[in-house]
């Protein structure tokens, strides 16, 4: 499982990368073996503000639906367009191609709040 060191990683199974004032969100490696196949994303809130847990939209496999939870507080910058087409993405590159959302973080202090990846790996087992 792959679970790269440099991030944070929510306990609904969501990852954050941060760039600057900007950060990346998408699911883990864990998340996407679990869900199985990803078939289609459902995220329509570019442009919003949304607090830390809220959710930001849905991914859909073959087998379930899940929903996207915001891992902080921040304003939806951009979502993947290249997902919409090719939700493989998110299966095949969860932490790089396969990211869902970019965002403008509002408070960083919530970043503590997240798991590091040792206590993530401790989670999952």
């Amino acid at each position: 499982m792959n679970i790269p060191a440099e991030l944070r990683y929510t306990r609904e199974h969501e990852w954050i990368r941060v760039e600057g004032e900007v950060a990346y969100v998408g699911i883990t490696d864990y998340a996407q073996s679990e869900l199985g196949e990803i078939v289609f994303l459902d995220i329509n809130t570019q442009g919003e503000t949304l607090a830390q847990n809220e959710v930001f939209g849905s991914v859909e496999a073959v087998k379930t639906v899940s929903d996207l939870n915001m891992p902080v507080a921040g304003e939806v910058l951009e979502v993947n367009e290249v997902i919409n087409d090719q939700p493989e993405l998110v299966n095949n590159d969860p932490y790089g191609e396969g990211w869902m959302i970019k965002i403008q973080i509002q408070d960083s202090a919530e970043l503590e709040t997240l798991l590091d990846a040792a206590a993530y790996q401790e989670m999952i087992g």
